[in-house]
């Protein structure tokens, strides 16, 4: 039995993993889970084995997870959590068990976003027009070029997950006034944000995994409708509590473009956030590497589950994966719901079981 050990358990993203490995009808995994947080952990099911361990940047950090591995035997490490990714990457020779991240410098690019939206627009690849700030004078060059055709644009920090210090701006006291908030309570500096293009149009994701630069399989879905997006100043979080998978072959090809510029051999998993833009072209504004979205569960329960597939290619090697489809490989216009408290529903096409009066 394959032994797999799972950090960040505690949070959405690790539990849905974990919930698409127990669902793979392919074999029985042994899953030990980890996490910072000791009440999280409580709430994940389908677990053999639950850890407590400190936060990564601790020194005690890495002895803890290989006392884990040579205690519970595990053969694969999988991590949910961003600076645990990044961690356990540039670690991978110290650890006692395998993984499947991609390499530190494509990490390092994916992380910076001002560095990758350059790097993507020197391929040739549609992003959101963006300035990187590291003065005042820059807030106003940027808002003098990008509020000439739109009402506002995207501050935001150029690193961190789930949209950390973005607003929606359009004045030099709106920007001014969020960049020292973050700055005084967070020790962020000017030079830690960005001012891009705020995207209006349709939102996608798009969940793949690779080996050696091959893509192996992917899906996309589209938001409809955001966890919680209407308490935030965007009407949008980073998380959708409506879900639409869709087959749009200009995604599916931006997408592919954008990773193999960032990395022409990847390997493991690759997410992409693209936004359409005022003229409804799609744009590509991030790569989440190393980890899946939140709600990689929806795909798995549509009969795509990208999560056991990768521990096994880990594992076992690109030659014991079935044959798979490289794009659209779920039928499109089914809806992935979720809400807090209340679960989650897959609704295949518009068989809707209320009545509209």
């Amino acid at each position: 039995m394959k032994r797999i050990l799972v950090t960040g358990a505690g949070g959405a993203a690790g539990a849905n993993f974990i919930a698409s490995l127990r669902l793979a009808q392919e074999e029985t995994l042994y899953i030990v889970g980890a996490d910072i947080n000791k009440y999280h952990i409580e709430l994940t099911a389908g677990l053999d084995a639950k850890y407590i361990l400190p936060t990564a940047d601790s020194p005690e950090y890495l002895d803890k997870l290989n006392t884990i591995v040579e205690k519970e035997k595990i053969d694969f490490i999988h991590s949910q959590p961003e600076q645990e990714v990044w961690f356990i990457s540039n670690n991978k020779d110290r650890l006692r068990a395998k993984t499947l991240f991609p390499k530190p410098e494509t990490l390092a690019i994916t992380y910076d976003k001002s560095a990758f939206n350059n790097l993507l627009r020197e391929h040739g690849l549609h992003v959101p027009k963006a300035y990187h700030i590291q003065c005042e004078a820059d807030i106003q060059t940027a808002l003098d070029d990008l509020l000439r055709f739109q009402d506002r644009v995207w501050l935001r920090a150029i690193q961190g997950a789930g949209s950390k210090a973005s607003l929606p701006i359009n004045s030099m006291l709106q920007a001014t006034g969020w960049i020292d908030y973050w700055t005084t309570r967070s020790g962020l500096t000017i030079s830690d944000f960005m001012i891009s293009e705020f995207l209006p149009g349709g939102e996608f994701a798009f969940q793949s995994i690779w080996y050696d630069g091959e893509l192996i399989t992917s899906m996309v879905r589209k938001r409809e409708e955001y966890l919680f997006g209407h308490l935030f100043p965007s009407g949008q979080s980073s998380s959708p509590s409506i879900a639409k998978t869709v087959h749009r072959d200009d995604i599916n090809e931006l997408a592919t473009k954008a990773i193999t510029a960032v990395d022409p051999k990847a390997t493991g998993i690759f997410c992409v956030d693209i936004k359409e833009n005022n003229n409804g072209v799609a744009c590509v504004m991030e790569i989440n590497a190393g980890r899946f979205f939140t709600t990689s569960i929806n795909f798995t329960t549509a009969g795509l589950n990208m999560p056991y597939y990768y521990v096994k290619m880990a594992l076992e090697g690109r030659a014991s994966l079935p044959e798979l489809p490289k794009y659209n490989g779920i039928p499109a216009g089914w809806y992935w719901i979720r809400l807090t408290d209340m679960g989650y529903k897959l609704v295949k096409g518009e068989l809707w079981t209320s009545i509209e009066v």
